[in-house]
């Protein structure tokens, strides 16, 4: 819907392809579906949840086997994303690089997009 012809509206690291294949896998899931709804202290949080049946409107991003659906709402914020997971020793999870982000929260899961 917003994309450029050729390129993926967002990148997935192998690392986040590997656990988003995990995930699928675990339940006969058809992929996570990524989002952002307003709230948290920088207005706007991102979402994620398990696709049962792929939306017509939803972009589809397909990795080594991993599948990420982009709701259509989110497609204008997401675009030129790169998911990632890591791991550390207090926690583990998807990261979001998203170089439309002008403000992000101290805790990191509330972000701000510019006006516009």
């Amino acid at each position: 819907m917003f994309g450029v012809p050729g390129k993926q509206a967002v990148s997935i690291t192998p690392r986040a392809a590997q656990q988003i294949l995990k995930l699928m896998k675990r339940e006969g899931h058809e992929g996570l579906r990524i989002g952002v709804k307003k709230g948290g202290c920088a207005g706007m949080e991102y979402t994620m949840d398990y696709v049962d049946q792929v939306d017509a409107m939803d972009e589809m991003v397909e990795q080594d086997g991993a599948r990420v659906m982009i709701a259509p709402m989110a497609q204008m914020f997401l675009f030129g994303t790169e998911i990632d997971y890591e791991t550390s020793l207090l926690e583990s999870g998807f990261r979001f690089n998203n170089p439309n982000v002008v403000e992000a929260c101290g805790c990191g899961e509330s972000i701000k997009f510019a006006e516009g």
